[in-house]
């Protein structure tokens, strides 16, 4: 048992990072334990390990007595001076054992017993060692998939990077290398579960804060940032020292910051805008090129309306809205967007001519049409990839919108 005690205690202090001396401790109340419950039933038991070479060493902790009446707890007095020349009857003396003599059951019981407190070691030190790396990017490698979640070997410990943590479109094979931030850590039956993510806009803003040295130092600061993982990125920064542009500073010498952030993304695009506390300040650069028109603000309701150009408008809402809700979200205001209005006479010839686009699709009313040709949805061809809860956003009721959905849908295919 000595050699294979040297090399669990080996292995976990040089790839678990165990203290040897905790190992140790273990180990001997393991065994000290399955003995008191096998062979050795009864009897109080010492054990030593040799920490460089894993030696046992085990003593029976035996009562001198004038009279042994239980053998496996007693010894006589004479046999004890035998043992120690200054053995007197009622003191206790140790009395060296075999190891072998601790019985075959109980080196099997303590071989499961080690396992049990290695793994609670390991526990224990999972959370030790990463409880102040939450909130940081780390690096690891992909080792499998486990009900949809991926295994990610960090090292000293494996996580788990769970499918709402990923970013759509990434896939990773085992063996990949990947960088995450560890986004927190669970605790389970199991132990704890390091939680990775890559979704987060947390993520985004680490990478940030590791690429531009100007916040790392506290110069530039990130003041709000908002993410549709995989697609965008809105993120508004502020300067302390007036002759460092925040904008510049994160975008880098012909963005070379920024490309860095861009590549670990996957292509993810990123728009950084100078931060400014008046929300319409704000709204304004963040919406560029689109310029607000006839900005009216509810302060109770943190709710902003406004209107843009027609040209501009499919600009300042986005793809599927997409635009709106991250600027939205970085303003931390509810957005109404309008086309703006314009002169009755040219307003209803320009509405008139746009609603022709609708007029092949059975089922689609002027006045619906009217209302989609002014959100930018000037034709059936300019609806790919528009569904039922994007029409919602727009003002349309859930029925109305699923409605317009099959409609145009049955238009497309009635002319494929």
């Amino acid at each position: 048992m000595s050699q294979e005690i040297l090399s669990v205690l080996e292995f976990m202090e040089k790839e678990k990072g165990i203290a040897r001396e905790e190992m140790i401790a273990a180990i001997a109340n393991a065994i000290r334990g399955a003995a008191q419950k096998g062979v050795n039933a009864g009897q109080e038991l010492k054990i030593e390990i040799n920490p460089k070479n894993g030696g046992l060493k085990a003593w029976a902790i035996m009562e001198v007595v004038d009279s042994v009446s239980d053998p496996r707890r007693e010894i006589h007095i004479e046999k004890a001076r035998k043992l120690n020349p200054d053995a007197e009857v009622g003191l206790f003396i140790e009395k060296e054992m075999e190891p072998e003599q601790l019985g075959r059951i109980a080196a099997q019981t303590a071989r499961q017993t080690i396992m049990q407190r290695l793994r609670q070691f390991e526990k224990e030190r999972i959370y030790d060692d990463y409880k102040d790396q939450t909130g940081d990017i780390v690096t690891g490698v992909v080792r499998r998939r486990e009900r949809g979640d991926l295994v990610v070997d960090l090292g000293k410990a494996e996580a788990i990077l769970p499918p709402k943590e990923r970013v759509p479109g990434e896939d990773y094979a085992p063996g990949e290398r990947i960088r995450c931030l560890l986004l927190n850590i669970e605790p389970t039956a199991r132990g704890p579960e390091l939680i990775l993510s890559r979704a987060s806009v947390k993520f985004v803003r680490r990478l940030f804060e590791l690429e531009v040295t100007e916040i790392m130092d506290g110069t530039v600061k990130i003041e709000a940032i908002s993410r549709e993982p995989g697609y965008r990125t809105k993120i508004a920064v502020s300067s302390s020292d007036p002759k460092v542009d925040p904008v510049g500073a994160c975008v880098g010498a012909r963005g070379a910051r920024v490309k860095s952030i861009v590549r670990e993304l996957g292509g993810e695009k990123i728009d950084i805008v100078k931060y400014y506390e008046d929300p319409v300040e704000m709204l304004a650069e963040a919406i560029k090129p689109a310029v607000p028109l006839n900005i009216q603000i509810d302060s109770a309701g943190k709710r902003i309306y406004f209107e843009v150009n027609e040209e501009h408008l499919s600009i300042a809402i986005g793809r599927r809205g997409q635009n709106a809700r991250l600027t939205s979200r970085l303003l931390g205001w509810k957005l109404d967007i309008a086309k703006e209005q314009v002169e009755a006479a040219g307003f209803d010839e320009k509405m008139s001519e746009a609603i022709k686009g609708w007029e092949g699709v059975q089922g689609i009313s002027d006045e619906v049409a009217a209302y989609l040709v002014q959100h930018g949805l000037v034709s059936p061809e300019t609806f790919e990839g528009v569904e039922a809860p994007d029409l919602e956003k727009i003002g349309f009721s859930k029925e109305d919108a699923e409605q317009i959905v099959r409609l145009v849908d049955a238009h497309r295919h009635s002319n494929n």
